[in-house]
């Protein structure tokens, strides 16, 4: 039963057609012209012309071939094995550029051995304390 449409009822003479088999026609036309179009019918013939199959299928219909917004646009590109490997080669050497200023960082904090191996966020805070130290070395 669609919502929306009215229950149908059949009349006595209908209803003495109804234990033989069904002859009625089901084309749109003639239903339409009866009254007994559903409501689901009209979702199927959106549909016919373009070979899918509808909401009872299973199978969702196709994009419209509306333009594609920005974030499609974006989504689709990014999903490209060429952008991939660019997106990569572009972050290997952001974190290149990243760790070599670490290690220019840590050459100037004094620590003891020289040598020890530091995190990064031990670097920071090294360097934190030592502006700090250096600071109130100059205003006394």
């Amino acid at each position: 039963m669609c919502p929306g449409l009215p229950k149908m009822m059949l009349s006595p003479d209908q209803a003495a057609d109804s234990d033989q088999p069904s002859s009625a026609p089901s084309d749109p036309e003639s239903l339409e012209a009866k009254g007994m179009r559903s409501c689901c019918t009209s979702d199927l013939e959106a549909h016919e012309g373009d070979g899918e199959v509808g909401i009872a299928g299973g199978r969702a219909p196709p994009h419209p071939q509306q333009p594609l917004s920005r974030e499609e646009k974006r989504r689709r590109r990014r999903a490209t094995a060429k952008y991939r490997s660019a997106h990569a080669t572009r972050e290997r050497i952001r974190v290149e550029a990243f760790n070599l200023a670490f290690a220019e960082l840590r050459k100037l904090l004094p620590t003891l051995p020289p040598d020890k191996k530091l995190s990064k966020i031990e670097i920071l805070r090294l360097a934190i304390c030592y502006i700090s130290y250096l600071n109130h070395v100059l205003d006394v």
